[in-house]
């Protein structure tokens, strides 16, 4: 992952309509079916005490000038077409928010899978400890996914100057499901830490604690409540290999692993959704909307967040920061709406010092409760 403007994506804007501000994309057409009529951004706005005082204040002003519709008009004509949508509006949709169903997740644990994969050492392709992490990784998806699948392939990676084979791990829930969700992470660590402050560093391997690790491991966790607590959307899990062996300033150079996966996914393959993470272990977490992410999947993007403010995470910020190179881009590219949860504010990106003591089981929890509330309510 680098960051690194993208420029403009061969893909559709994939929302304008509906409570999920989202479009599925039909197979063979081009022409994108939304999945909410128009009622439901009523909805969704009422369920805010700003958004029924802004609703309110604008119903006062179409009967007082008849400009509901936005064509003046007599004020009692006003009433009987102002008022009566406004009734049908109120009926059709809930006085309060539906409940959110929210399953637990244990950040100590999710930071001990974090702390276990820096174990192995930096996870470096065509090396043992990224054989070895592999291995790991798979073993422990075996325990909760009805099917996990190794999308073996090379790749020539620039950094280290050779053709090296990577791995992509799949990890599939409820197989029969048609609505399905993609959560997806990184779990390569850099090759070269060509950030770090010290120069004479700059051939070491990064640790990748946070920016490898920490994705991976939420998931990991993600993964156990999936098994325990199935959600009502089937669910697949990918980890991508030979995301952060690119060279800087060459993004093309990133991503070996979700762009192998996009150029060669099942054209059936269209999930209604789809998040990845990437450095959310941070102690000191703040994440931004990520800009590509707010250009191409805005309705993922909007419902994320609106989520995480429900639950009371405040370090999800409102505001977009950064536009990143990482593997939504492939899968943006095919018209998969994937977002990237990302924290790029962080001191010890692409250096020797991205260890684990600079993320936290706190960090960890709240991105797996905002996770989980995206998957086990994936229509509210």
């Amino acid at each position: 992952m680098e960051y690194w403007s993208f420029g403009l994506l061969d893909c559709r804007s994939v929302g304008v309509l509906g409570r999920w501000n989202l479009r599925n994309f039909i197979p063979g057409s081009d022409k994108p079916r939304p999945t909410q009529i128009l009622a439901d951004n009523y909805c969704q706005r009422l369920e805010t005490t700003r958004g029924m005082i802004t609703f309110f204040i604008r119903c006062v002003v179409s009967i007082r000038w008849g400009n509901f519709f936005s064509t003046r008009r007599r004020v009692i004509s006003s009433l009987h077409y102002s008022i009566t949508p406004l009734l049908l509006l109120f009926s059709a949709c809930d006085k309060a928010p539906k409940p959110l169903t929210l399953p637990p997740f244990d950040g100590q644990a999710a930071y001990e899978l974090l702390v276990k994969q820096c174990d192995f050492g930096p996870r470096v392709p065509d090396t043992p400890a990224h054989d070895s992490c592999r291995v790991f990784l798979v073993a422990e998806l075996q325990k909760y996914a009805d099917r996990v699948t190794e999308q073996k392939f090379e790749e020539h990676l620039a950094t280290l100057s050779k053709t090296v084979k990577l791995t992509n791990i799949i990890a599939s829930f409820d197989m029969a499901a048609t609505q399905r969700i993609l959560l997806c992470a990184h779990w390569d660590s850099r090759p070269r830490a060509d950030q770090d402050p010290d120069t004479s560093k700059h051939n070491d391997p990064v640790p990748g604690a946070n920016d490898g690790a920490s994705g991976v491991a939420v998931l990991l966790e993600v993964a156990k409540t999936l098994k325990r607590t199935p959600p009502p959307v089937g669910v697949d899990i990918i980890f991508f290999d030979g995301e952060d062996a690119g060279i800087s300033g060459q993004s093309e150079t990133y991503l070996a692993g979700s762009r192998y996966f996009a150029q060669t996914k099942d054209v059936r393959f269209n999930p209604m959704m789809g998040i990845l993470l990437d450095m959310v272990g941070d102690a000191d977490l703040q994440i931004y909307k990520e800009e590509n992410s707010v250009n191409y999947a805005s309705g993922v993007v909007d419902r994320v967040w609106s989520l995480a403010g429900r639950i009371g995470v405040a370090e999800f910020m409102p505001t977009v920061k950064h536009a990143v190179t990482d593997d939504h881009l492939p899968l943006l590219n095919t018209g998969v709406p994937v977002i990237d949860i990302i924290d790029f504010d962080y001191d010890h990106w692409h250096t020797t010092s991205d260890t684990p003591d600079k993320c936290s089981a706190q960090s960890l929890e709240k991105v797996g409760r905002v996770v989980l509330a995206a998957v086990y309510n994936p229509q509210l």
